[in-house]
């Protein structure tokens, strides 16, 4: 959606060239709801959708944790307020100084997904706490995780026994159902996987504690998503049925699913063009694509909601492009985009849905284009 407070900031600042503009009263909407859906959970919003300072100081403000990926994470979300026992190392592959560095700064919460990572982590960060990320399928996710995060259920007891014997706590299981998730029942099946874990080492006199139940909470781009209050009650009718009246602690990861709505990219037509006389899809090419913002339309996974000047027109099928000099810059071109036939060089365009994994995504300076210009308001 396209706020009044972006289309005031559109219009009064008229930014230079391709820009992401997002409005921190939709971040805070968001977080209120997933509290007001989640109650039982704690949130640990995923740094790395979208870690603008300004983003990260308003869900401090308001009681989040954080989920980080990198030293460099930790360290943005302490600066913007969260304290450490506020923070997950969230990454499974880290290298043994940044966890030391992450041990140093009183971070105590460690996912591993193998043995090896639980000896650094003995090293490292000795007596810490560590949840083991088991694998999903991913099935009914637009943009679905592959197999390098995450080991099958039974490894991942061997991997929370060995961390016992090392010294450290194991402290739950935790999973990721696949980004962009529509399937209120993806949970359930992963559930199952981890109170199975819970109920073998438990046998073994090892008592987890947590269940981190990862992302995936959508937000909405062409098709309509269920809300967070649908996802809510699936979530706990699946604790519930799994866990019975021992539900363990439990961590949610959104990403996506807090910034996602909140963020607008502007852009601009460069050219409009035919690959023959007769072809009757047109190429249209933005200052903007894959390597400046719009990565997830890899494989055309995410289509963003695009409004034009000419809405409400007669629309005919587009190749979307970007702008640099790379062939694999191309947005949709497997499933033709539709935009109106009286679309020109020149006009503006809003990608919707863009507050996640675009910033973070861009590339520095590829082909000279500078990374996407940021506007927090």
């Amino acid at each position: 959606m396209i706020t009044q407070r972006m289309r005031d900031f559109f219009e009064t600042r008229r930014p230079e060239g391709p820009c992401l503009v997002v409005d921190l009263d939709v971040v805070r909407a968001n977080y209120l709801g997933f509290e007001k859906a989640l109650p039982q959970a704690r949130i640990f919003y995923a740094v790395k959708a979208n870690p603008a300072p300004e983003v990260l100081r308003l869900l401090a403000s308001l009681g989040s944790c954080f989920d980080t990926a990198s030293v460099a994470e930790i360290e943005m979300a302490l600066e913007a307020g969260a304290t450490p026992n506020r923070i997950s190392y969230g990454n499974t592959i880290k290298k043994e100084r940044d966890i030391a560095r992450a041990h140093a700064l009183g971070v105590s919460l460690y996912a591993v997904d193998c043995v090896e990572e639980v000896e650094k982590i003995a090293r490292a960060a000795p007596g810490a706490r560590v949840f083991c990320r088991v694998l999903t399928d991913g099935e009914g996710a637009e943009w679905p995780l592959s197999r390098k995060f995450g080991c099958v259920p039974e490894m991942a007891v061997d991997v929370l026994r060995h961390a016992r014997t090392l010294g450290l706590e194991s402290y739950g299981v935790s999973f990721h159902v696949g980004s962009q998730q529509t399937d209120l029942n993806a949970w359930d099946r992963a559930l199952s996987d981890a109170a199975n874990v819970f109920k073998t080492l438990a046998n073994e006199g090892i008592l987890l504690k947590m269940v981190n139940m990862g992302g995936g909470f959508p937000t909405r781009y062409l098709n309509d998503v269920p809300t967070a209050q649908a996802y809510g009650m699936a979530i706990f009718d699946a604790l519930s049925r799994h866990f019975g009246n021992r539900i363990p602690e439990t961590i949610i990861e959104p990403g996506r699913g807090m910034v996602g709505n909140a963020g607008v990219i502007r852009t601009e037509v460069v050219l409009i063009s035919r690959k023959a006389d007769n072809d009757n899809v047109r190429w249209v090419y933005l200052d903007i694509g894959k390597f400046n913002g719009l990565a997830e339309t890899m494989d055309e996974a995410i289509r963003y909601p695009i409004v034009t000047p000419h809405d409400g027109d007669a629309v005919g099928p587009c190749v979307l492009a970007g702008p640099t000099c790379d062939s694999a810059d191309v947005m949709y071109e497997k499933t033709p985009y539709p935009l109106p036939v009286a679309l020109n060089v020149g006009d503006e365009l809003f990608i919707l849905g863009t507050g996640a994994y675009t910033a973070t995504y861009a590339s520095v300076a590829f082909n000279g284009f500078e990374p996407l210009r940021s506007y927090i308001i």
